[in-house]
């Protein structure tokens, strides 16, 4: 079993940066692939970003360039670095974990509380 717990979200302004925490329980975390999805209100809950265990990064098409996924297997930790905010990306973002590959389409099998971004324009 291995919990989830983000941190970092918030109310930012259009254009403006937030860096997202999520810490994991489980103490091979390195064997882990770590993802982030988000949902918007009204909207499925859809993929943003994911880390696998063996060093693949994907990105959904519309925030590639703008966020940045990354992981600290020392500090069981996975972040989302999230610059030139838009209003469209106002959203509860959860983090995500699984022994298997996390890519868009998957379902992983652990997931956080999540924490709401909202990007005010």
């Amino acid at each position: 079993q291995v919990q989830l717990v983000e941190s970092g979200g918030g109310l930012v302004q259009a254009g403006g940066s937030l860096r997202l925490s999520c810490a994991a329980s489980t103490r091979t975390f390195s064997d882990y692939a770590v993802g982030w999805y988000r949902q918007a209100p009204g909207k499925e809950r859809e993929f943003v970003a994911s880390f696998n265990w063996y060093g693949s990064i994907h990105y959904l098409r519309s925030v590639e360039g703008r966020f940045t996924i990354s992981r600290d297997n020392s500090k069981n930790t996975v972040y989302l670095q999230m610059n030139s905010l838009k209003p469209d990306d106002t959203a509860v973002y959860y983090c995500a974990a699984d022994a298997s590959m996390i890519v868009d389409g998957t379902t992983p099998n652990y997931w956080g509380q999540g924490t709401q971004v909202t990007v005010s324009s």
